[in-house]
């Protein structure tokens, strides 16, 4: 298994400028701003497409494909798009493989109100439902 840190999601400090290895760390990057490259290696490495992770950024695809790769998005993107990084990093730590979390993502769930964990992503408290479904998977806690 490899393994899929917020960093290497977001491509790495070759495309972030900074490694990260704390709280603090995230704090900073996503108050500067991810670059639109981050955005498309998280897409790549997740298999999302551009379609499905501007909808759940609330923002248009078209704004997306202007943008170069180089430019920063703004914090409340960037932050969101850093959280999403924790949720399919901890999702492969729990789940042990990228393919086994994707297919419970993409899966109805009882303990999220019979959703798919992916239909939350578009929202903080739901992004944070995510997070703390996976660490009662984790721990064997089943709702």
């Amino acid at each position: 298994m490899s393994s899929l840190t917020v960093e290497t999601l977001l491509g790495g400090k070759e495309v972030i400028g900074q490694s990260i290895h704390t709280e603090m760390d995230l704090y900073e990057l996503g108050k500067g701003g991810i670059p639109k490259k981050a955005l498309l290696d998280l897409a790549d490495q997740t298999k999302m497409s551009l379609r499905t992770l501007s909808s759940i950024l609330q923002i248009s695809e078209r704004t997306l494909q202007r943008k170069k790769d180089s430019d920063l998005l703004n914090e409340s993107v960037s932050e969101h798009v850093i959280q999403i990084a924790q949720i399919f990093s901890r999702g492969n730590e729990v789940f042990d493989s990228v393919e086994d979390f994707q297919t419970w993502i993409d899966t109805a769930n009882k303990a999220l109100g019979n959703r798919k964990p992916m239909e939350l992503l578009s929202s903080r408290y739901g992004a944070q439902m995510i997070l703390d479904e996976l660490g009662r998977i984790e721990y064997g806690v089943f709702s």
